[in-house]
């Protein structure tokens, strides 16, 4: 009797068993993807590891505070840690200046350490024997190879990098406030992305592009909407095929609606930042660690790579903090309770049973 074969669909992309070998920063993700770090740890863990390969990643910007540039730098140095080609476009006339303002990854005593603290350990004697094992198991979910970089690193933003991280032949500069057109800036994202050609079964390096206010009033082609959309959908292409992920910013103030949500509707993963005023007494009283919040980071679409399900996030807004002012952490807004008292920005004093009356409840 004839052995049945097995029949493939033609609507299931055939992906190999077997993982890829992949270089520093770089870690597999669902559906055969390859997940590249944003450079903020929390960041990661909300969009399922970090940005695609082969994605386009738009930030909209705020016009009263420059959010954006901290993901910005923490995307940045994160590359250039890993030793991963970068292309940084700027309006700016000397961008690689720039460079020169991006954090450090924290050594480990600096590190705000996110793991149980002494005090804290010293009640775990029970399961003392069973630290190493979890000790290997943290290495393995960081994506830490052979004793170098993680693939996540927290970035002290009070330290600059170091120069010999972006002094090398990998780093490309480009600056656009004086150009007529986007030739040149499309000429410079070609050839950088010919160097980054998709292979599947070997990616041993991963390249990335960083373009800041692209449609800033001081770039020229600043009006000429109907052409920075077409770079836009050109970049989405190349960046598809090739082992790179790119991210633009861009203020949509300046645009017109309908010009808006065409750039929108061109991002694989669409983020936007927002300011907190000063004196909002109203959003004070809503929100617990109101004081230690500097703005808001809203999800609105992440990049579905090999797949049609849609990816349901917990939720799409989360508070921009800096804690102890040097390192950038996203939380989940919590509410506060209901007497307007503020509470642990953790969320434990928001319990149902907050408020100062107490009586039956009614169903």
């Amino acid at each position: 009797m004839a052995a049945a074969k097995t029949r493939a669909s033609s609507f299931s992309r055939n992906l190999s068993t077997a993982a890829p070998s992949l270089g520093p920063g770089l870690k597999c993700g669902p559906n055969g993807t390859v997940l590249l770090s944003s450079g903020i740890p929390d960041l990661d863990k909300i969009l399922g590891g970090g940005f695609s390969l082969g994605s386009l990643v738009m930030v909209m910007e705020d016009a009263e505070a420059p959010h954006h540039m901290l993901l910005l730098r923490n995307f940045m140095a994160q590359g250039l840690v890993h030793g991963q080609p970068l292309l940084y476009a700027s309006p700016a006339r000397d961008p690689r200046g720039f460079l020169g303002t991006l954090p450090s990854p924290a050594a480990s005593k600096d590190d705000k350490s996110r793991g149980p603290e002494p005090d804290q350990e010293k009640g775990l004697r029970i399961a003392w024997q069973y630290k190493k094992y979890f000790g290997e198991n943290q290495l393995n979910f960081d994506g830490q190879r052979d004793g170098k970089h993680e693939y996540s690193n927290e970035f002290n933003l009070r330290n600059p990098l170091e120069r010999h991280f972006f002094n090398g032949q990998r780093v490309d500069c480009v600056s656009i406030q004086d150009s007529p057109d986007l030739s040149i800036l499309q000429d410079r994202c070609t050839t950088f992305l010919s160097q980054l050609p998709r292979n599947d079964g070997s990616i041993s390096c991963a390249g990335r592009i960083a373009i800041q206010s692209f449609c800033s009033p001081q770039c020229v082609y600043s009006n000429m909407e109907w052409e920075m959309l077409s770079f836009i959908r050109s970049l989405k292409n190349m960046v598809r095929s090739s082992n790179s992920v790119a991210i633009i910013t861009f203020p949509p103030s300046l645009l017109s609606p309908s010009f808006c949500k065409r750039w929108q509707h061109m991002a694989d993963t669409l983020l936007s930042v927002k300011a907190i005023q000063d004196d909002d007494k109203e959003l004070a009283q809503l929100l617990t660690g109101y004081q230690d919040m500097i703005g808001f980071l809203n999800v609105h679409k992440v990049a579905r790579i090999n797949t049609q399900v849609p990816v349901i996030l917990e939720a799409t807004t989360f508070s921009i903090k800096l804690q102890k002012r040097r390192y950038l952490v996203l939380e989940c807004l919590n509410q506060a309770p209901v007497d307007g008292s503020s509470g642990n920005s953790d969320g434990t004093s928001g319990s149902c049973s907050s408020s100062s009356k107490t009586g039956s409840l009614d169903f």
